[in-house]
């Protein structure tokens, strides 16, 4: 824990109350001095998010291995033990988007099928023909054609169309809209641009659009169990842990592929990668389960049912939120 040089002067600057030792026993404050370090105040931050002690590595340490224990210790009155849900879910969104974008996934598709491939290119590029060249550059032209072709070659044609041709030619504002931005987005990018720019703009995104969803998932909770029994509010507290549980775990899968990723390359760290991610992404997907039936102490039966049942509504509605989330951000690229 951090040490904070205490006051000579003995009056509370937020109450103005008389404090005898370190803490105020009016309202709780510090009795430090106010002026810190850089250092100081980053190891503060760290320490507050993490609830000095224990209390971080026992909040991850059960938020990973036994569904539903924080968030019934927290409603139990628990909860200094326990990072708070929102802090927990903060940090760990917070770490979560800053490594990823510190280091960013491969997103050149098109243009390196594997490492194996990548190496065979780079070693033989020297040997390769100016005529192969365009001819590889012909190639990928068509295949951007082949995906991204709506029937235009310009936006100028889009535009001569809408403008000169027969009422019965042209599009309604809505198609003309639409076919316009893909249009502009084809005439600016290539194929494995569009693709580059969409991964990045998702990752930087997708805590907004987990943000927007999660209260969602609290709703569709709050629908499916008693309402004399449970309140909103204990619903969001097993979504904040739920959802922090999905962020911990995805990150967690993220470096140890990073790590695999910049060792020597082998078959037994290969099938050691197969074997953690089927592994990682299994308890994923069943995790919400068993979670479900502790926190809700319903039979395994009904809880099985409810869970299903949630668990396939929250998908379509991700499903939906994607696909919005999709059109948003093609129309956004430039």
């Amino acid at each position: 824990m951090s040490k904070s040089k205490i006051r000579s002067d003995k009056t509370c600057l937020n109450c103005r109350f008389v404090v005898e030792n370190k803490f105020c026993p009016n309202c709780g404050q510090e009795n430090s001095d106010t002026r810190k370090t850089f250092q100081h105040l980053f190891i503060h931050f760290f320490e507050d998010l993490t609830h000095y002690e224990n209390a971080f590595w026992r909040t991850i340490k059960n938020l990973l291995s036994k569904p539903a224990a924080l968030t019934k210790e927290y409603l139990s009155g628990k909860r200094l033990s326990y990072l708070a849900p929102v802090r927990l879910y903060i940090f760990i969104s917070f770490i979560t988007f800053l490594l990823l974008a510190l280091f960013p996934s491969d997103t050149n598709l098109f243009k390196n099928t594997s490492k194996k491939e990548t190496t065979i290119t780079t070693k033989n590029k020297s040997l390769q023909s100016n005529t192969q060249k365009k001819e590889q550059d012909a190639k990928d032209l068509n295949e951007q054609d082949n995906i991204l072709n709506f029937g235009y070659t310009s936006v100028a044609q889009l535009d001569s169309i809408q403008k000169n041709a027969p009422a019965s030619d042209k599009l309604s504002d809505l198609n003309y809209w639409v076919n316009r931005k893909i249009q502009i987005v084809v005439e600016n990018n290539t194929q494995s641009e569009i693709i580059e720019k969409f991964i990045n703009s998702f990752y930087n995104n997708l805590p907004k659009v987990l943000f927007i969803f999660m209260p969602l998932f609290a709703f569709f909770l709050w629908l499916f169990h008693s309402k004399k029994r449970w309140y909103y509010f204990d619903h969001g507290i097993f979504t904040l842990h739920y959802f922090s549980f999905l962020l911990l775990l995805f990150l967690l899968l993220f470096l140890i592929n990073k790590g695999i990723d910049a060792l020597i390359e082998s078959a037994l760290l290969s099938f050691v990668q197969i074997i953690l991610n089927f592994v990682g992404i299994g308890w994923m997907l069943y995790y919400f389960y068993p979670a479900h039936h502790r926190f809700y102490g319903e039979t395994r039966f009904i809880s099985f049912i409810k869970s299903s049942l949630l668990f396939m509504i929250n998908i379509i509605i991700i499903a939906l939120l994607l696909s919005l989330y999709v059109i948003y951000t093609f129309i956004n690229l430039h």
